[in-house]
């Protein structure tokens, strides 16, 4: 018989600990390793270039950089999409590897779900 009476206080900190990213203390998207996501309807964004993106979903909101690592913002009515992108390599094209979605009052929201409002959006006349 298995006793896990011992672990369980434990448990919360295990939790926690199994979602940091490797090599990135604060859980962080590392740029030496992209994260690959696999929900539905994120492939429309995730390893696209800003052109890509742009094609998308218009002009970006706000183009931010740092360093070798580029933050696009698109912003509509039904939500917020920050797009992150980072080069593979040095000399390399950045490309997105970490998406975030939101309201326009700050909730977070399906990021599926907001890039295609801002796909609609993008498309109307």
């Amino acid at each position: 018989m298995i006793r896990l009476r011992p672990v369980l206080p434990f448990m919360p900190a295990l939790l926690l600990a199994a979602c940091a990213t490797p090599g990135s203390p604060s859980g962080a998207p590392s740029a030496e390793k992209p994260i690959k996501l696999h929900e539905a309807g994120l492939e429309r964004v995730m390893g696209k270039t800003a052109a890509e993106l742009i094609a998308l979903f218009g002009d970006a909101d706000l183009d931010g950089r740092e360093g070798q690592a580029r933050r696009l913002q698109f912003v509509g009515p039904a939500c917020v999409l920050d797009t992150y992108l980072y080069p593979a390599k040095p000399g390399v094209e950045p490309v997105v590897t970490y998406i975030d979605a939101r309201l326009p009052a700050g909730d977070d929201i399906d990021r599926a779900s907001c890039i295609a409002a801002l796909s609609r959006r993008a498309a109307a006349p």
